[in-house]
């Protein structure tokens, strides 16, 4: 069997396992308990219910069921940097706190999502934020991703552990991220400031899958065949690189503990990449 057919049979059964996990975990959480600077226990779950709710949406092809007003008009302008802007938002009018009523309706939802997936096949393209293309793939590693990362999140405000398996975490970079970089990213990754002039390859490689190579060019990121000598290589295990990439883990942590690795011919030209294909922290 394919590594991509793998990766497309882990990613259905680690949502759904990932998922219990997490209902294990807040089962006796304080609701209010704080979690991020912003957000308690009940405004996570309320977030992921939020999250589970717009991609059945999307595999639906309906309008998700939230009471948010131009949620649609939302999701097509928003890019990484405004993603914080519309899920406050979201919050706002999704107002549901009690923790067993999400729990049931993420719960419901994720089933859902799992099982429209299946109707429409893997590769299905969806229009995700900012006008963004994906397979439904992309779209449950995405959702997979959102469980782990905040699962960890409510883990470390309760003191115990949250481990994310870096095969799942590998999903998001090879489904969502990659994925949806060879189908379009629309505007997602639109910021002010000039245009890097000139090329930068990036080569990931990671233990779960083949390497894939990115280049920025003329400020777009497009997936090419792989270079053996990128001006990047970055390798890493995948649970320390997501975790970085969203602002959990310091870079410079996940340099010392080798979690990360960087090399290459430039590797110095990793942070012009950075400033384009980045993630929301």
């Amino acid at each position: 069997m394919s590594v991509y057919a793998n990766q497309q049979r882990r990613v259905r059964a680690s949502v759904s396992a990932v998922l219990q996990r997490l209902f294990v975990l807040v089962e006796e959480a304080p609701p209010d308990l704080p979690v991020t600077a912003a957000w308690t226990v009940a405004d996570t779950m309320a977030h992921l219910a939020g999250v589970a709710a717009m991609g059945l949406g999307l595999v639906r092809s309906v309008p998700p069921d939230l009471p948010v007003p131009a949620l649609l008009q939302w999701r097509e302008r928003t890019t990484v940097d405004s993603i914080s802007v519309m899920n406050a938002e979201v919050l706002r009018c999704y107002t549901e706190r009690r923790v067993p009523v999400l729990s049931a309706r993420l719960r419901d939802d994720v089933q859902a999502v799992l099982r429209a997936a299946e109707h429409t096949g893997p590769d299905h393209e969806v229009r995700w934020l900012g006008d963004a293309r994906l397979p439904v793939d992309g779209l449950l590693a995405h959702l997979l991703n959102e469980l782990n990362i905040h699962a960890w999140d409510i883990a470390k405000a309760l003191s115990v552990p949250w481990v994310i398996d870096p095969a799942d975490a590998a999903l998001f970079v090879d489904l969502f991220l990659v994925g949806m970089t060879r189908r379009g990213y629309g505007n997602l990754l639109d910021r002010d400031g000039a245009v890097y002039p000139g090329r930068v390859s990036v080569t990931l490689r990671h233990m779960f899958g083949p390497d894939v190579t990115l280049a920025l060019v003329a400020g777009r990121v497009v997936v090419e065949p792989p270079d053996p000598r990128p001006d990047v290589r970055l390798s890493f295990d995948p649970a320390a690189f997501t975790l970085m990439m969203f602002g959990r883990m310091g870079r410079g942590r996940a340099v010392l503990t080798r979690k990360v690795i960087v090399g290459g011919r430039r590797p110095w030209l990793l942070p012009i990449f950075l400033r384009t294909m980045r993630l929301p922290s």
